[in-house]
């Protein structure tokens, strides 16, 4: 990656968002792990554990799109990774929508997140006007 590129993205608001959005989805998945990596008397593993799985790696893909989106010279690759970023915070959203039923102690902190998300989504509609 272009060593000038690095240095003006680190200081881009959509990208420290994105990597606060990692950071709290990090913590909040750690959090709920011990909670739902339980199985139930009928040997049923519960399957909310993965979506505490699906906010991490969905929140981890969103720095990689915005350092690909910036890099593009041509609009229309700018365009497929911003669709790409519209589609990562459209399941991340569901994805805290669904553990948010879940019975664990985590599932508090998860309006948090989204209300970053829904802040990033701000910031990135913001961002998307200068690309």
């Amino acid at each position: 990656m272009n060593p000038m590129l690095s240095a003006t993205l680190s200081d881009h608001p959509v990208y420290r968002k994105a990597l606060e959005i990692f950071r709290i989805s990090k913590c909040i998945s750690s959090n709920m792990r011990e909670d739902l990596n339980t199985i139930s008397q009928y040997g049923d593993e519960n399957e909310l554990i993965y979506f505490s799985g699906d906010i991490v790696h969905q929140s981890f893909s969103l720095v990689p799109e915005i350092i690909k989106a910036e890099a593009q010279k041509h609009s229309e690759e700018k365009f497929k990774h911003l669709e790409s970023l519209d589609r990562l915070t459209f399941r991340l959203i569901n994805s805290c929508k669904r553990l948010e039923r879940s019975n664990s102690n985590g599932k508090d902190f998860l309006p948090i997140l989204r209300s970053e998300v829904k802040k990033f989504k701000t910031l990135q509609r913001h961002w998307m006007l200068t690309l």
